[in-house]
């Protein structure tokens, strides 16, 4: 399922980051890619806050649709 549907609170595994290589390069580093890690903050309107290791990181939707979790 995308990012943004995803149960708020509970720690997802990355299963999927469909975007163009070099924004999964730039999601990379700042730690989200394949087999990690998130937790969905908060999704309201137009934008996701996610957890990712120790920060948190804000999304547009339209690239929070692009990352698939479990």
């Amino acid at each position: 399922m995308p990012v943004y549907i995803a149960p708020k609170g509970r720690e997802l595994t990355v299963k999927k980051v469909g975007a163009e290589e070099k924004t999964k390069k730039h999601l990379q580093e700042l730690g989200i890619s394949e087999g990690g890690k998130i937790t969905l903050l908060s999704a309201n309107g137009g934008s996701v806050i996610v957890a990712v290791k120790e920060g948190r990181l804000c999304l547009d939707r339209t690239l929070a649709s692009k990352i698939l979790v479990a």
